[in-house]
């Protein structure tokens, strides 16, 4: 069972939602069957398996007594996961300048326990220094009002304290193209603290590893954007792939999700090694 006194309430989500759907598939039962048990449909039903939807502990009873689960304390863990994972995590308090796509993103990304990304465009998120995340954040919301930008800018931050904790910090595996470290964003000086900051984390993080992606290697598979896959400590819970895009996300699944699982493989592969980090940022550094 899931302790959910250290995971997050989308990862308790997911797993409340693994197991509701081994338990329908040991029934031999169609999510629109039941769907039907909770007046709701076959794809409200593959969003509650996901961990996509909050749970109802009505509908989690309901659903148990449709597959048979009739054993009170079995029963009851449910119903306390579900209270679990209804508490609101803290980026839920950002919810006036955090769309609701990337509201769940981030519900991931705070229960991971590793977490492989590549990026073509910008410096990742969880590596990004202030002063570069706040000029990022002025090109993606140009149009939007000042007064969320600073609010922004937070949420930005504090994502970064998954990879800080005194305990259980979470594990990034990050391929930069070439592309995101020589695009000038925000100017020379904030690109030189930018780059000085992926060089002290590629030497002193042991939780961080951190690949160029150089121009050198040619074309590749991941031309069309980022790629971002989460992984949690619960073994019975795979790993979410996530592709994040102008103005939402998709989450592959099936056949597609293992090919994005290669391709980061490949980039991996593609990429130079994590001891020639350090060295090709700091001659990348005396560019700007």
């Amino acid at each position: 069972m899931l302790d959910n006194r250290e995971a997050g309430p989308t990862a308790l989500r997911m797993q409340i939602g693994t197991r509701l759907r081994r338990l329908r598939e040991d029934r031999g039962l169609s999510r629109a069957e039941a769907g039907e048990a909770i007046h709701g449909s076959a794809s409200k039903m593959s969003r509650l398996e996901l961990g996509r939807h909050g749970f109802k502990v009505r509908d989690v009873l309901d659903l148990l007594t449709l597959y048979g689960v009739d054993d009170e304390d079995e029963r009851a863990s449910f119903v306390e996961l579900v209270e679990e994972a209804r508490k609101p995590g803290w980026w839920q308090s950002y919810s006036d300048v955090v769309p609701n796509w990337f509201e769940q993103y981030l519900g991931l990304e705070q229960s991971a326990t590793t977490i492989r990304c590549y990026e073509v465009q910008y410096i990742p998120g969880l590596l990004q220094t202030r002063d570069y995340a706040r000029a990022v954040i002025g090109l993606e919301y140009h149009d939007a009002a000042y007064e969320g930008f600073e609010r922004r800018l937070e949420v930005r931050m504090r994502r970064q304290e998954i990879l800080h904790r005194p305990t259980g910090a979470a594990t990034l595996w990050a391929v930069i193209d070439e592309a995101a470290l020589r695009r000038p964003i925000g100017g020379p000086d904030t690109m030189r603290g930018q780059i000085e900051h992926l060089i002290a984390v590629s030497e002193g993080m042991h939780n961080v590893k951190l690949q160029v992606l150089p121009f050198s290697a040619g074309g590749h598979l991941a031309l069309g954007g980022p790629i971002t896959i989460v992984r949690f400590a619960e073994h019975d819970l795979e790993d979410v792939i996530y592709l994040e895009q102008l103005t939402g996300a998709r989450y592959p699944e099936g056949e597609e999700a293992f090919r994005y699982q290669r391709i980061m493989d490949l980039l991996a592969i593609r990429a130079a090694r994590p001891t020639r980090t350090a060295s090709l940022l700091k001659g990348l550094l005396r560019d700007f």
